[in-house]
């Protein structure tokens, strides 16, 4: 079966088979009804072609019972166009009823000129492009192509392009056709969109140059249309530059590279697809395949084809003789159809008169053989048609994936279950390079991850220490996508936040942990408690003036009240005709009255005179709004004085000027604020960017130690995960306000990474049985000194006044109440004097007695002492009844009965006795 010898022995065929006919044509009856094809004259595979087209002719004659299909075969050489016009006009002379082929644009061009000419059927199997003109039905009246239609096929794949999310590619083609069928795929980007590379390749058979150049510029989606016999070894040499790993993709648009073995190929870890229009596993093509083996056994040239491995041209011609058989029985029905011999050079030129009710017919006839649906538009291409998505497995070599048709696109065969399993097989076998910054937390995460999926893992550090941010400039990243680009690791573990950005550069799993952007600030310092803290709500200005103002009034009021006549009184009302008047507004009392009314308690005497009452009044109304102001405000002043915070937002934080605050140098926060649309935001960013010195850091771990030493000073905005780490370790710190975003945490992998789905799935898996939450709280609260500031305490207690606050309220009344007891002695004892001199008794006896009597408490009321002696009563003085007078009003006065030192004691023989009343 392999070189020229094999095509030069089918050159017999139509000799033996014309003979055959010859002798069963009268035996059977059925009418001849001769085709014709032209086949190149090369050793590939229109061998195959010439074989299916003959067999299928045969098929049809097995089941036709009113005609028989004469095939007449011709060969020419691809780019002779003379020879070609020459064998045309060499079938139509035979009266063939249609051409089948060539294969060739120049060579089948010519066929179809003459085949319109003379109105033979022209039925083709190839690619056929539009002309740039656009096409002149006239011309294509007679053409029938199978081969699907150039703008819909281009329109296939530009949709798998669309479902694989690839953002960028680079194509590799071999010719000015090749590129031709692609023009949706170049028209699916938009000026935005990043830019696709077109790369042409020469005969030269070493590609590794441009290999090369594509792997350095970092692409990774590669689309080939190239020749089927410059895929295997363009592959072969992409995977010796190792470009055929786990994160290259290819698609091929050849809808034959089902028939190249793939076998050397098959275990590598890049992603290989491809289109193959037919189904390979239906019972049509394998009863197809089935026939050319029996049948070239029975000519003595054994052959031998896979149904997985038919070329779709021969499959195309299994079909073009179907469908063309078809159109001759239904038109047959109506009125026979007679072959006719046909002169290309003949002056008066004659058409087939019944070509274009054939090819009519067949545009119209909606067929399904081997390479599925058959439906063509009124140009006569095939316009609908179905597709298989292949990928190449290591197990089946390529197995189908999905289906495309221009109705419903691409739909997948396959399901989740199936995708899950394979890339958790492929991850079995599988090392990756992976990448933590963040303590524990992210090895034990990898860690049950890999337990869950199988596979083993080794962690390296980034060089640069970054995130990953993209610089617009040398448009580049750095950091740990930079990493993940250069495909020096597999995974990046760590705090990196998913961003839009990025997630341009790589693929996300599911986030692991959510979060939001909140500022880090030291704690407010402790203030010293105060005993006298009740005093601070006024300020010694304001406690000056109270008192200069409480002397004042105190001293207005007395004066007052000695000018005005209101104010003196009867001490006697009921003796009308006393002709004494009292003052009771004393210094004492004036004082008295004012101190009440400061203190809200108000005294049972009150001013008489206008005057002084207008005093009075303007005096309380003064201590009513003091002493409302001051109770208002002792709480809240001695609780705030604790806390000299002075933000609490970052609305607080974009107001002021004083306290500096930034971020980390190139990460998601920085972008946050550089790309936000809110007012505050932005001025925070302005704030930021213009300060000096920066206030950017290269680290969290800087951010914290500048808050730190920045004594309230500086705040440092971060995510709020890494924040609440430091504040379990560092008890000064604490987060102020809320999260000013919401985002989440993700293990980053190159584009289309194969083991994203089966990852994220581990992820959801150790987040559905509480493993994160686990992992969270060991590694935040429990591990590294975590823990030490989870005592949060009481709002209500935190803002009770404590004995430290309001001491001194204490210490002020125990003065007080000394004082009062000091002074209750003073007058005690001023009053034994009293009585003493009074009674004319000595001052010990006076005091024994006043004390004795103020002691029994059994005792409730003090009998009125007689004060009128022998050697006195033939009468009083006036001086005396004065001084009664005078001491029974100031008794009086102080609400006790008259006082004396008879009422107390009697004088005997034996001394100083006490009355037994």
């Amino acid at each position: 079966m392999q070189g020229t010898g094999r095509v030069v022995s089918v050159h017999y065929l139509p000799a033996i088979l014309l003979l055959v006919h010859a002798l069963c044509g009268s035996v059977d009856g059925k009418r001849e009804i001769p085709v014709g094809a032209i086949f190149h004259q090369v050793p590939d595979h229109s061998y195959e072609s010439e074989i299916a087209f003959r067999y299928a002719v045969e098929r049809v004659n097995m089941h036709e019972k009113h005609f028989e299909l004469v095939p007449i075969v011709r060969y020419v050489s691809p780019e002779d166009s003379f020879r070609t016009e020459r064998k045309v006009c060499e079938l139509a002379a035979e009266g063939v009823t249609a051409v089948f082929g060539p294969s060739s644009l120049l060579t089948a061009g010519i066929v179809g000129s003459v085949c319109k000419t003379l109105e033979i059927p022209h039925i083709i199997t190839h690619w056929d492009p539009e002309p740039l003109g656009g096409i002149e039905a006239e011309l294509r009246a007679m053409t029938i192509n199978l081969y699907p239609e150039a703008d819909v096929l281009s329109r296939a794949l530009a949709d798998l392009i669309v479902d694989y999310s690839w953002k960028s590619f680079t194509i590799i083609y071999d010719s000015d056709a090749g590129l031709m069928r692609l023009k949706d795929i170049l028209q699916i980007h938009g000026p935005a969109d990043a830019p696709i590379t077109v790369r042409q390749i020469d005969d030269d058979p070493d590609y590794r140059p441009l290999l090369k150049d594509i792997q350095s510029s970092g692409e990774s989606h590669i689309i080939l249309e190239v020749r089927p016999d410059r895929i295997l070894e363009l592959l072969r040499q992409a995977k010796e530059v190792k470009m055929l790993e786990e994160y290259q993709s290819y698609i091929i648009t050849s809808l034959d590279a089902h028939t190249i073995d793939f076998e050397e190929l098959r275990y590598s870890r890049s992603n290989i697809t491809a289109l193959r229009l037919m189904d390979t596993k239906s019972f049509d093509i394998k009863n197809a395949v089935h026939d050319w083996e029996q049948g070239e056994a029975r000519m003595k040239r054994p052959f031998r084809v896979s149904p997985e491995h038919v070329h779709t041209e021969s499959a195309l011609y299994n079909d073009a003789v179907k469908i063309y058989a078809t159109a001759i029985r239904e038109l047959d029905a109506t009125e026979e159809i007679t072959p006719a011999r046909l002169s290309c050079g003949s002056k008066n030129l004659r058409q087939w008169p019944f070509g274009l009710r054939i090819v009519n017919y067949m545009k119209v006839k909606t067929e399904h053989g081997i390479t599925g649906p058959i439906i063509f538009d009124d140009f006569g291409r095939r316009a609908h048609f179905h597709l298989d998505i292949i990928e190449l497995s290591k197990d089946e070599g390529f197995k189908k994936i999905a289906t495309w048709d221009p109705t419903h696109g691409v739909n997948y065969t396959r399901s989740q279950g199936e995708v899950y399993s394979q890339i958790v097989e492929s991850l079995q076998n599988k090392t990756f390079i992976g990448n933590n910054r963040f303590e524990g937390y992210s090895l034990e995460l990898i860690d049950g991850i890999s337990k869950i999926l199988g596979f083993q893992y080794r962690m390296e550090l980034v060089p640069d220490g970054k995130y990953g941010s993209y610089n617009k400039v040398t448009k580049k990243w750095d950091g740990l996508v930079k990493y993940l680009l250069d495909r020096k690791a597999d995974l990046a573990v760590c705090d990196l936040t998913i961003t839009y950005e990025r997630r341009t550069a790589v693929d996300f799993t599911m986030p692991f942990m959510t979060l939001g952007i909140s500022i880090l600030y030291a704690k407010p310092v402790q203030q010293p408690k105060d005993l006298f803290s009740f005093l601070s709500p006024l300020s010694l200005d304001v406690w000056i003036y109270m008192a200069t103002a409480y002397l004042g009034v105190s001293v207005l009021l007395f004066v007052l009240s000695r000018m005005a006549p209101a104010d003196w009184e009867n001490p006697h009302p009921c003796k009308q005709d006393n002709d004494e008047v009292e003052n009771i507004w004393d210094m004492c009392n004036a004082l008295w009255l004012t101190m009440g009314s400061i203190m809200g308690q108000g005294c049972d005497i009150l001013p008489k005179a206008i005057s002084t009452r207008l005093v009075a009044g303007m005096w309380w109304f003064f201590a009513l709004i003091m002493l409302s102001s001051y109770t208002a405000n002792l709480a809240a002043f001695l609780t705030m004085e604790r806390m000299d915070a002075t933000i609490e937002s970052a609305e607080d934080l974009a107001k002021q000027s004083k306290i500096k605050y930034g971020v980390v140098m190139g990460g998601s926060t920085m972008a946050f604020f550089q790309t936000s649309n809110f007012s505050t935001y932005q001025r925070m960013w302005a704030s930021m960017e213009s300060a000096r010195p920066s206030v950017f850091t290269k680290s969290n771990d800087e951010g914290r130690d500048r808050v730190i030493k920045g004594k309230r000073m500086y705040a440092f905005l971060m995510e709020s995960t890494s924040l609440e780490y430091i504040t379990e370790r560092y008890c000064d710190l604490t987060q102020i306000g809320g999260l000013l975003d919401s985002k989440g945490y993700g293990i980053a992998m190159p584009v289309n990474s194969p083991y994203r789905t089966a990852i994220s799935g581990a992820v959801l898996k150790m987040q559905e049985e509480g493993k994160l939450y686990q992992l969270k709280t060991r590694w935040w609260k429990e591990m590294r000194g975590g823990g030490q500031c989870t005592e949060v305490p009481n709002s209500s207690q935190e803002n009770e006044l404590g004995i430290g606050n309001v001491g001194g309220v204490f210490v002020v009344l125990a003065l007080g109440c000394f004082c009062a007891f000091l002074i209750g002695i003073l007058e005690f004892l001023w009053n034994v004097r009293k009585v003493a001199v009074e009674e004319k008794v000595t001052p010990w006896d006076a005091l024994k007695a006043e004390l004795k009597f103020a002691l029994n408490i059994a005792v409730t009321s003090k009998p009125v002492h007689n004060t009128l002696s022998e050697s006195t009563a033939s009468g009083k003085s006036s001086l005396r009844s004065k001084s009664e007078s005078r001491r029974g009003s100031e008794l009086a006065g102080r609400g006790h009965s008259v006082r004396t030192a008879a009422s107390l004691t009697n004088l005997d023989k034996s001394g100083l006795a006490f009355d037994k009343h």
